[in-house]
């Protein structure tokens, strides 16, 4: 079965994200003044964009580090994605997608970030409609002592 995109959320984020950001940078303004909101903005603009560059490096070589050493590489390519997420997030102007971009791209903050990610991906993915191999949430579990396996024997 196909899921749809749910475009109206979608929608919905590309009106309120920009209302948010217009609002805060207003309140900032009217708080400390255009002039200082907008040399914070351009600097957190500079301080972004360098931190992209070294954790973006830093993210690739630990997944060619992976890849080269024969693991399977599933940290360092959520790793990527949330450094490509988080520096798009920093090009956009304005102080929440900055905040969330800098959440998404600082090397501390970035293992809750990815454990966040691995949830939604496990979520989505391994979820769905309790049946016999998944419990109440939809989690799957192994079968136990009580579980019947229908199969086939073959030699």
């Amino acid at each position: 079965m196909r899921r749809r995109v749910p475009w109206g959320i979608v929608a919905a984020l590309f009106v309120i994200v920009p209302l948010v950001e217009i609002y805060l940078i207003v309140q900032a303004g009217q708080a400390i003044g255009i002039g200082w909101t907008i040399l914070i903005l351009v600097l957190d603009s500079i301080l972004g964009a360098a931190l992209l560059k070294r954790e973006g490096v830093a993210a690739w070589r630990a997944l060619t580090t992976a890849l080269a050493s024969y693991r399977m590489p599933a940290r360092e390519l959520a790793d990527g994605v949330l450094v490509l997420v988080g520096g798009t997030l920093l090009l956009t102007p304005g102080f929440f997608t900055d905040a969330l971009g800098f959440f998404f791209i600082l090397p501390f903050t970035r293992p809750l970030a990815r454990r966040v990610l691995t949830s939604v991906i496990t979520r989505k993915f391994l979820g769905g409609p309790p049946g016999p191999a998944t419990g109440a949430a939809g989690a799957r579990r192994s079968p136990g002592p009580d579980d019947v396996v229908r199969g086939e024997v073959v030699d």
